[in-house]
């Protein structure tokens, strides 16, 4: 499993970006509140829906995996030479 020195910053940046695309795609935004457990799970949800991201077996939708599959997608997202890359 690939780690990245910076993961909790990719982490929080997925999640604005996905709140981003949800948006986009017509859902409202998370009310004031709402966890980081739910948002992730929410915004993990939503993306391997739309084949975003590729889904993790029913047993190991965990948060730890959901969130790390997240940072996997943004990774993908930002340029090579990004600094949130580093690993």
């Amino acid at each position: 499993m690939k780690t990245y020195k910076h993961e909790a910053q990719m982490l929080k940046k997925a999640l604005q970006v996905g709140e981003l695309y949800a948006q986009q795609r017509g859902f409202a935004k998370f009310p004031a509140g709402t966890s980081e457990k739910d948002k992730v799970a929410a915004i993990y949800m939503l993306l391997a829906e739309d084949k975003q991201l590729t889904p993790l077996p029913k047993d190991k939708q965990t948060g730890p995996e959901m969130r790390h599959k997240l940072v996997l997608w943004l990774a993908k997202q930002l340029p090579e030479d990004h600094h949130l890359l580093e690993t």
